[in-house]
């Protein structure tokens, strides 16, 4: 049995605590939050406590999911003190830290995963057995405002998910980037638009926006005679292929429904009892964080054009 603490008990914070606490393979026993209160209110049977440094000594894992400014600082001391972790995406807001992580992780021999949560999303995990030659991608996210994670962009926050499928489907390197982005409700981007060329020829173009007024999470992709399109929260795959008498068939993919998050938290437990490194390991999130900034510093080139358009005198 893996004794476990959750360490930041907001808003996703509280979903960990449910899933731990309802695996029958760990023991939940701690619940860490700045608010001491939160924590209390939380952590039920088990322990609470305002600091994580109490928990250390005490558990085989935690689960980290604080904002992302203090992933490496509170995620190095628990990989030093021989703890496992499970670190919320992005694994870290810069690739400075996001090197001290895996560097950490490495030193001790621990296991560092990220949760990339849409990885373990059933209709995602047919998708990657379904792709053969990817050629194009069509991807919206869209969320409803919410106060939750402004300290960091759209693009790490909602659009690194689709970044991180498109780059474990793709088939080549990355060629080029372009985006685009505006900030409406945050000081952040709030609305991104990036369009990624691989050198094989593939296209993928991605947006993501957290000021729609619904929510919108699907996926199209495109390669030789077929299309297959994910739709994320309904956890379906539709496919049309090209042939059979019919000159187009169509058909779903095999999709068996599960919670993306007790099946991340599985492959964590299987990766602490196995001491194999999981699919979504600290290099891995490294290399997703990597793309994600470089989109952002498109995105701030694109601003540099339009300012300079503004400050020229243009007028409507």
């Amino acid at each position: 049995m893996t004794r476990v603490a959750v360490i930041g008990a907001g808003s996703f914070g509280k979903n960990h605590v449910r899933v731990v606490r309802e695996s029958a393979r760990a023991e939940l026993k701690f619940v860490v939050d700045s608010d001491a209160g939160r924590a209390r209110e939380h952590a039920g049977d088990a322990a609470s406590t305002a600091d994580y440094r109490d928990v250390l000594g005490q558990i085989d894992a935690a689960i980290l999911a604080v904002p992302t400014v203090l992933h490496a600082e509170i995620g190095r001391a628990l990989l030093e003190a021989g703890i496992d972790v499970l670190v919320e995406k992005p694994i870290a807001p810069t690739l400075e830290e996001a090197d001290r992580l895996v560097d950490t992780a490495e030193r001790n021999g621990r296991i560092l995963q990220v949760g990339h949560l849409e990885r373990f999303n059933p209709a995602v995990i047919a998708l990657e057995n379904a792709a053969t030659l990817p050629l194009f991608f069509e991807i919206h996210r869209m969320s409803v405002f919410t106060l939750r994670s402004l300290d960091v962009d759209v693009v790490l926050d909602l659009m690194i998910h689709d970044l991180d499928i498109v780059l474990a489907l793709a088939r080549a390197p990355l060629k080029d980037i372009r985006a685009a982005g505006i900030s409406i409700l945050s000081p952040k981007v709030d609305i991104a638009n990036v369009r990624l060329e691989f050198e094989d020829g593939c296209i993928a173009n991605l947006t993501a926006s957290r000021v729609s007024t619904e929510k919108v999470r699907k996926l199209r992709l495109f390669q030789p005679k077929q299309y297959i399109s994910v739709d994320y929260a309904r956890q379906s795959a539709a496919v049309f292929t090209v042939g059979g008498p019919q000159g187009i068939a169509f058909d779903q993919l095999q999709v068996t429904a599960a919670e993306p998050l007790k099946l991340q938290f599985d492959a964590f437990l299987d990766a602490v009892e196995s001491r194999r490194q999981p699919k979504l390991n600290g290099a891995t999130a490294r290399k997703t964080l990597e793309i994600a900034l470089a989109v952002l510093d498109k995105i701030k080139e694109h601003a540099g054009v339009v300012e300079k358009t503004l400050s020229s005198g243009w007028k409507p």
